[in-house]
């Protein structure tokens, strides 16, 4: 026959039934798959497959047994190098990714460990070991304690667990890390640190009285002050400072018949933060009538010492006559005061208003008449007086910003009383008061002392004398010296 004629075919006739038969469907789906896909002999493992053990007469057949053995001999060549590379080091590498017959097949070694399965924690021992009483085990040479470098290594990494979830302790599976005393302590205290870092950040930032803003607390004392009825409305912020933001607000009704509330008050409410107490301690941790509570209490209520500080130094100026802003109630760091000003608008400070030289005088008069009555009616010395805390109202001048004021039996209070009649004096006399006293003068005018001394220099030590004098007194004896006579003389500092 001609390979190039025409091929005889023969057709096959067919009912229609059989053409629709299902059974006649499945012969001719299973023809067409085995045409396109011919059955291949599964390659055994082992040697190289000759033909003497199958038949090779197929060319797909004799491909796949080459390509079998190439990836073998690939595979081989591969350990080969991993084992040159890695040696004895305790972190290996691999290149899993790169062989051609992975773990699941024969050649795989049977002593490999998944460690992607997570039921096997490589740092625990498969049966728990308990230390014997005596310590170790072992005997001669080969004793082990419970101090053993290897054991105590292998104990803290797996302590590396306990650490908080937020700190990243790396992943060690795979390889037997032993981290020593020294490390795991370091970390361990690292670890803390970061801890009370966060903390500290999300408290500062959820609980804290920045500049013109309130933290939820203070917020919600402000409202209960309002549901009370002690302030009818608070308008705004009017002014700010370095330890304090202070408010205003209409007052609202008495609950008692005894207390009136003024119609417009100042709400002063002291910083939570406490970034701006740093340098301020000293003022309040040696008053004796704080000194025992200071040592005791924790930062955030110390500053609630200072409202209550407050609360009381212009309770006494009040008793004595001295114009200054009356306290109307005191809630843990929020203190709620008569306002000084009219409708809305506060009273001008003292450095910010031009008065006559008639006013400048009276001014200066009345404050060296509010210096003397503080200190010797009041047992205080203001430490921070100046024309900053000075209002000028109603033609007359008031004195505010009293947190800070002292009893003049403090270590730093003479001190304190000398740097405000500097800035006084300075003030004054270049306002224009032409019978202003220079400091030491009015040092001496205020506390009565007397100190006589050619420059600033030896008077200062002379006062640093007086202030150690009365710190000894009071560590050998305990109690203070007696600052007023009885006929109501300046205090004398003497043995």
């Amino acid at each position: 026959q001609c390979p190039w004629g025409a091929p005889n075919t023969t057709s096959i006739s067919c009912s229609l039934a059989d053409v629709m038969s299902e059974q006649l469907a499945k012969e001719l789906q299973l023809e067409e798959e085995n045409a396109a896909f011919p059955e291949v002999v599964a390659v055994a493992e082992g040697p190289f497959i000759t033909g003497e053990n199958i038949d090779t007469s197929s060319d797909l057949m004799l491909a796949q047994m080459l390509q079998m053995e190439f990836d073998r001999e690939y595979d081989a060549q591969l350990r080969r190098e991993e084992k040159k590379i890695n040696g004895d080091s305790k972190v290996s590498i691999s290149f899993e990714n790169y062989r051609k017959v992975h773990p699941y097949d024969s050649d795989s070694s049977e002593d490999e460990v998944d460690w992607q399965d997570t039921r096997h924690d490589p740092y625990r021992a498969d049966k728990p070991t308990t230390t014997p009483r005596r310590g170790f085990i072992g005997k001669g040479k080969d004793i082990t304690t419970k101090h053993d470098e290897v054991v105590c290594g292998r104990k803290n990494t797996a302590r590396m667990e306990n650490f908080a979830p937020e700190f990243q302790v790396g992943d060690g599976i795979g390889m037997d890390l032993k981290l020593s005393n020294q490390v795991f302590n370091a970390l361990k205290q690292h670890a803390y640190s970061e801890e009370r870092r966060s903390a500290r950040l999300h408290e500062k930032k959820e609980h804290s009285t920045a500049e013109k803003a309130v933290d939820p607390k203070t917020r919600l004392l402000l409202y209960k002050m309002v549901n009370a009825g002690t302030l009818e409305t608070i308008t705004g912020c009017i002014s700010t400072g370095k330890e304090s933001v202070v408010f205003h607000a209409y007052g609202g009704k008495s609950a008692t018949e005894d207390k009136v509330i003024p119609p417009e008050c100042a709400i002063k409410v002291f910083k939570t933060t406490l970034n701006e107490f740093k340098n301020r301690d000293k003022y309040i941790k040696d008053d004796y009538r704080f000194k025992d509570r200071f040592s005791k209490l924790n930062p955030r209520k110390i500053i609630r010492m200072w409202a209550e500080k407050e609360m009381h130094n212009l309770t006494r100026m009040q008793n004595a006559g001295i114009p200054c802003p009356e306290v109307v109630i005191l809630k843990k760091h929020v203190l709620v005061m008569s306002f000084i000003g009219q409708d809305q608008a506060p009273a001008p400070k003292l450095k910010d208003v031009t008065l006559s030289s008639e006013d400048m005088k009276k001014a200066y008069h009345q404050v060296l008449n509010m210096m003397q009555q503080l200190y010797k009616e009041c047992n205080l010395v203001h430490a921070d007086l100046s024309e900053y805390n000075m209002l000028w109202h109603d033609g007359k001048v008031w004195l505010i910003d009293v947190s800070q004021s002292v009893e003049p039996t403090h270590p730093h209070g003479l001190e304190f009383l000398f740097r405000d009649c500097r800035n006084v004096s300075q003030f004054f006399q270049k306002g224009g008061v032409a019978e202003a006293l220079n400091e030491r003068e009015l040092f001496n005018a205020v506390s009565g002392l007397n100190i006589t001394a050619d420059n600033e220099v030896d008077f200062q030590e002379e006062i640093e004398a007086l202030e150690k004098m009365n710190e000894d007194h009071v560590q050998n004896h305990g109690k203070k010296l007696s600052m007023f006579s009885s006929d109501g003389d300046p205090p004398i500092y003497d043995e």
